[in-house]
């Protein structure tokens, strides 16, 4: 979402709603399932909308929200070569086997209080 809000901003765009696409369990990849629709009202086929994601991958995920929002335009951060054919524009692609740590996907970890417990 992250990216998404940036463009937003950019473009001056005031009307944003998520799609959220479940497909890993902890780290266990699973079928994608839609777990938060947008508006679909509004969104009708995705004509006129821009859908965007930090990275493609497999493409699995964007699979699922291109069968929801044909006539969306998809565009990432990055893109690997799997998922390359589901996204119309992205800004770099990447090789299959990076990894790539966002700031907003990184673990909780615990950190002592600075004043004590």
């Amino acid at each position: 979402m992250a990216p998404a809000m940036i463009v937003a901003r950019e473009l001056d765009i005031r009307t944003v709603d998520t799609i959220s696409v479940k497909s890993y369990n902890h780290q266990t990849a699973d079928a994608p399932v839609i777990i938060k629709r947008p508006d679909m009202g509004l969104v009708g086929n995705g004509a006129g909308v821009l859908v965007v994601d930090d990275l493609v991958d497999t493409g699995r995920t964007l699979e699922v929200v291109r069968a929801l929002m044909p006539q969306a335009h998809v565009a990432t951060v990055y893109a690997k070569p799997q998922g390359r054919g589901q996204v119309d524009t992205f800004i770099t692609e990447v090789s299959q086997d990076t990894w790539i740590f966002f700031p907003w996907d990184m673990a909780l970890q615990y950190v002592e209080p600075y004043r004590g417990a």
